[in-house]
């Protein structure tokens, strides 16, 4: 079991760069699990952003993302990081990270797949 930490929302302008970190508490390790991040809007469905496997591979996005993430693991740290670029306005959410046992190829960007999530960090882009 793993309990996850989110951490470097912000409120950016357009255009900003942002780098959120997951990190595991309690023991955890987390190159033990597949990490995805998901994101939240207000009045929306939670969206998958990216994931990354076991060892850093393999990593798929959304295709909003467009290259402008980055999900990376940082195993000295324990953490997942998020790379955020050229930050737009509909990027505004709540951003979780999630974990899973086993990621799967076919539904990675399902969140029913995880098997635990953090509390969420907020990421405000102004106009």
């Amino acid at each position: 079991q793993v309990q996850l930490v989110e951490s470097g929302g912000a409120l950016v302008q357009t255009g900003d760069s942002l780098r959120l970190s997951c990190a595991a508490s309690s023991g955890g390790t987390l190159s033990n699990y597949a990490v995805a991040w998901f994101r939240q809007a207000p009045g929306k469905e939670r969206e998958f952003v990216a994931v990354v496997g076991h060892t850093g591979a393999p990593r798929y996005y959304a295709n909003f993302v467009q290259g402008r993430f980055t999900a990376t693991p940082d195993t000295a740290e324990n953490t997942v990081i998020l790379q955020m670029t050229r930050l737009q306005p509909e990027d505004t959410a709540i951003y979780y990270c999630a974990a899973a046992h086993t990621l799967s190829i076919v539904y990675y960007s399902d969140p029913s797949g995880y098997d635990y999530w953090g509390q969420g960090t907020q990421v405000t882009v102004s106009s």
